[in-house]
């Protein structure tokens, strides 16, 4: 019998019988001969496969027809042990624990587990005795047995293989993949080949539960490797790294090749957030944002230093597009950065951010300039909620930032904060909250350097006042706990 757990090694399936419980053997008038006695009797000579009942046709013969059947089946339930009875297995040993069923050789042939227990190697030579077409008693017939696990349904499946041998009619017995899946583990004991054969086409073309699959993976060992090469190719990974390519794929959609990228943007955030790997997830996120970070960069270094070839129109239309294209790419770089948080896989954009000298410098030079205000107005927004949202997390310790990339930060990003709220106006109540916001963060990354650093950065946080003090509270804390601090002595007993 195939087990109904784990994944021994695969095997190619033989014509010899695999049940040993199986026995083979004659009832007569006289006496019933046991399989060593029948073992023991190959050189005896005898023309019993002449005198058996032969029907001239096999579709005179039908299942279970104890008129004309020349051997009879007992399915019993192998007795479970206490370990693996279940309510289930006990219920279907109480009430078909011992079924006969009336078959012919000539239809059990087709399966080659009973061709092999009903040729001569088996049966050895046994002369039938005269028999009454009106009797079943007064034949001779061949008595099998063959045991089945106690598992709910198990008998009923070996009886729907049986009757099988006689239909073929396969497409109406198995319509489903579980009733395949109940089906295939006999057809492989009874080596029952077409039954095999289709139950596996029927398994490659149809969709599996998440519980149907699991049977499918345990089954797959006991299939030869051609007959299971479509299933295997459905459950295993193509390659090692076919999750991060996928994921790859997915993030590059999002970003892409959708029109309505909001809702499928959310989508693989939450395939992003599900995904068991985290480390698969921070390398794709990574790969994505340095993609991002690049375009954005190229696009506003063209922008700002653009070569002057062709009339004007020509050079206005390709500024347009730089424009536009670093526009479209800082969208997403705020988007990777908000999932890159989320995931806590941020470290490495942190630092990236606080590398971008030159980029910050062509940010300053593009935002003073008059040109993008009619044609991407919300750039600059993007760009520094980028800015913001790293800077959080790192004051929040989501991101555990170096001395270096914190003062970097505040040193390189500082500059295009100043210039956006000195040159974006009429200032949006969206951008006054964004900048106000920004300008806190960076405060508190200043309380975190030393007070060299934060002496030197505090001086360019001047511009966050404001004509009434009151709305600069922020700013005035911050001066306050530096002077604080630069009021303790050159060496403090801190054990005071």
């Amino acid at each position: 019998m195939i087990p109904s757990a784990g994944v021994p090694k695969k095997r190619q399936r033989t014509t010899a019988a695999r049940r040993c419980s199986s026995t083979a053997g004659t009832t007569s008038s006289a006496s019933d001969v046991t399989l060593t006695e029948l073992s023991q009797s190959l050189d005896r000579p005898s023309p019993m496969a002449d005198d058996r009942p032969s029907p001239a046709a096999d579709d005179a013969l039908h299942f279970n027809d104890a008129a004309t059947a020349d051997v009879v089946l007992r399915l019993f339930i192998d007795a479970p042990s206490l370990l693996d009875s279940s309510p289930s297995a006990t219920a279907d040993s109480v009430s078909n624990s011992d079924l006969h069923v009336y078959l012919h050789s000539d239809i059990l042939r087709r399966s080659k587990y009973f061709s092999a227990l009903l040729s001569d190697r088996w049966i050895g030579h046994v002369h039938a005795a005269e028999h009454s077409s009106s009797s079943v008693r007064d034949r001779d017939l061949f008595r099998l047995n063959l045991g089945v696990p106690p598992a709910g349904g198990s008998i009923q499946s070996h009886l729907t293989v049986l009757e099988l041998l006689y239909t073929s009619d396969f497409g109406a017995a198995v319509d489903s993949a579980s009733t395949a899946l109940d089906l295939l583990p006999v057809a492989l004991e009874l080596l029952f080949e077409e039954c095999v054969r289709w139950c596996v086409d029927f398994l490659e073309a149809v969709p599996w539960t998440e519980e149907e699959e699991k049977r499918v993976e345990r089954l797959i060992p006991f299939l030869s490797e051609e007959e299971s090469k479509e299933l295997v190719a459905r459950v295993s990974p193509s390659g090692e790294d076919s999750c991060e390519a996928m994921l790859q794929g997915l993030v590059s959609s999002a970003m892409n090749s959708y029109g309505n990228t909001a809702f499928v943007k959310a989508f693989v955030g939450k395939i992003l957030r599900d995904l068991s790997s985290r480390e698969t997830a921070k390398r794709v996120l990574e790969k994505a944002f340095a993609m991002s970070l690049k375009t954005v960069k190229e696009s506003l270094e063209d922008y700002s230093s653009p070569v002057f070839r062709g009339d004007h129109n020509e050079t206005e239309a390709i500024q347009r597009l730089n424009l536009h294209k670093a526009s479209t790419n800082g969208k997403h770089l705020l988007w990777l950065v908000e999932r890159m948080i989320e995931l806590r896989v941020a470290d490495v954009a942190v630092r990236e951010w606080s590398e971008q000298a030159a980029f910050t410098a062509d940010l300053q030079r593009a935002f003073r300039d008059d040109a993008w205000r009619n044609i991407v107005p919300g750039l600059p927004a993007v760009i520094l909620r980028c800015t913001c949202k790293l800077a959080n997390a790192v004051t929040a310790g989501t991101i555990l930032a170096s001395r270096q990339v914190r003062r970097k930060l505040v040193e390189d990003w500082l500059p295009v904060l100043v210039v956006c709220k000195d040159n974006v106006s009429p200032i949006s109540p969206s951008n006054k909250s964004l900048y106000l916001e920004l300008e806190e963060t960076f405060l508190r990354i200043i309380s975190t350097l030393p007070m060299s650093d934060a002496q030197e950065l505090l001086q360019r946080c001047l511009s966050f006042s404001t004509r009434n003090v009151e709305d600069c509270l922020h700013l005035v804390t911050a001066f306050n706990t530096w002077f604080r601090r630069a009021a303790r002595p050159l060496k403090p007993d801190f054990d005071q």
